[in-house]
């Protein structure tokens, strides 16, 4: 009898095609998700059927004569639960369980009314992280102003989007001038009236979202500290002194005990007697 009534409830939305497209619903992997069957005002539902639609049609869950039913085979069996209201709800959600859903309702007249749900499961934001780059200056006395590049990233993770925040301040947002790479890398140039001003990278997703933040005055202090260097003035001292090592090594070996006319005369007269005098 739950046969043929399934076979009914197909045969009605075939006949009576009245569908109703529903709002996108979203959840996070590991939480829930609840799909909810509206229906008509007045509409007494008699039964109903769930069913997953894409990436795979598959019977979720149905509602015949006052019984609910979920263990059906498909690959939300055990993770199914249909409520009294006949809206269904999936947990603990998994990446995969992104797709379109249905839900097919008939009343007591015999009418129809079939409702399509679009689910979207995102992962948990990770927390980011955010590098300091500083642009050296270069004079040896702490610089003025400290132009300072900061890259964020979230690692192993798609569907999400960058901003930044200037902490301590009324006037959060970041003007779009100084950002790269879709939000990626922020540029500010700070003052000595900065060093306690704190900027903030956010990663979002429409379910979650994580930020990290950075003081990078703090960076522009330690790289104009007593005995730290920059990349320019290290290649300032490195390569003239290879330069001299190199030039010494090649006068050495053109002006040696053995260069020149009479210098050979002398290492030839010093290599003869050896040629004279065989062992015997």
């Amino acid at each position: 009898m739950a046969v043929w009534s399934l076979w009914s409830l197909l045969l009605w939305e075939a006949l009576l095609p009245f569908v109703v497209t529903g709002a996108q619903v979203q959840g996070q992997v590991g939480g829930s998700a609840l799909l909810v069957a509206e229906r008509p005002p007045g509409f007494q539902i008699r039964e109903a059927i769930w069913r997953s639609l894409w990436p795979s049609e598959e019977l979720l869950a149905t509602f015949f004569r006052g019984s609910l039913e979920t263990l059906y085979h498909s690959r939300f069996l055990g993770r199914a639960q249909l409520h009294g209201n006949l809206s269904l709800e999936l947990r603990p959600l998994e990446s995969g369980d992104s797709g379109n859903f249905s839900v097919l309702l008939v009343d007591k007249e015999g009418r129809s009314w079939t409702q399509t749900l679009q689910l979207k499961v995102y992962d948990a934001v990770p927390r980011p992280e955010v590098q300091v780059f500083i642009a050296v200056s270069g004079d040896a006395q702490p610089p003025k102003t400290c132009q300072v590049f900061l890259s964020c990233w979230a690692p192993n993770i798609s569907d999400i989007t960058y901003s930044w925040r200037r902490e301590g301040t009324i006037d959060l947002d970041i003007k779009p001038g100084g950002l790269f790479m879709d939000g990626h890398v922020l540029s500010v140039s700070l003052g000595p009236g900065d060093k306690g001003v704190a900027y903030s990278c956010i990663v979002s997703n429409p379910v979650s979202w994580d930020l990290a933040t950075v003081t990078p005055w703090e960076s522009c202090h330690r790289q104009a500290a007593p005995g730290m260097a920059s990349y320019k003035d290290v290649l300032l001292v490195v390569v003239p002194v290879l330069l001299f090592l190199i030039l010494a090594g090649l006068s050495a070996w053109h002006w040696g005990p053995c260069s020149g006319k009479k210098k050979k005369d002398v290492c030839a007269d010093e290599v003869a007697p050896e040629t004279e005098n065989p062992l015997v």
